[in-house]
């Protein structure tokens, strides 16, 4: 576990290296996968707009400076002190704790900055590494649920 894990704010110039991370074959769970860097990019475009109306804080995830993935919290519009995270790592780096690290600092933000109550992550039920990420951060299981189609995502709250 050695190496510095950092978040920054994502930059439009990262969406190329998105949309590489991103359509790996292997990534089998992340629900959203842009078609093209073009598109990435209009996603990328749209983050200052989301932080300026609370609805999403996204952040590239920077090992030794090295652009390796994303992460962000997400604000229940209906229930504003809930936000919930979600992330993505390079297959390179799968494994050496860094989207844990991630996570927690996500949590900082989450509860002292953006004064969250709650903080969730919803998950396939077969995406043994993020069940694993969560556990390591203290997340405990609640339940099952069908979200947008997904079949049994799991729910893990942070208390």
């Amino acid at each position: 576990m050695t190496g510095k894990v950092e978040l920054r704010n994502q930059r439009v110039s990262d969406a190329k290296r998105f949309f590489e991370i991103l359509n790996n074959p292997n990534f089998k769970y992340f629900k959203v996968r842009p078609k093209d860097v073009k598109s990435e990019r209009k996603f990328l475009i749209k983050n200052k707009e989301k932080r300026k109306n609370n609805f999403e804080y996204n952040y590239a995830i920077l090992y030794n400076k090295k652009l390796i993935g994303g992460c962000g919290i997400k604000i229940d519009q209906h229930r504003k002190f809930i936000g919930e995270i979600g992330y993505f790592l390079d297959e390179a780096y799968w494994g050496r704790r860094i989207t844990t690290r991630a996570v927690k600092i996500l949590e900082k933000i989450g509860f002292k900055k953006l004064n969250l109550k709650r903080i969730e992550i919803l998950m396939h039920p077969k995406n043994v590494a993020s069940e694993k990420v969560a556990i390591k951060c203290g997340y405990k299981k609640e339940g099952k649920m069908n979200l947008l189609g997904l079949k049994s995502e799991v729910s893990r709250q942070r208390k």
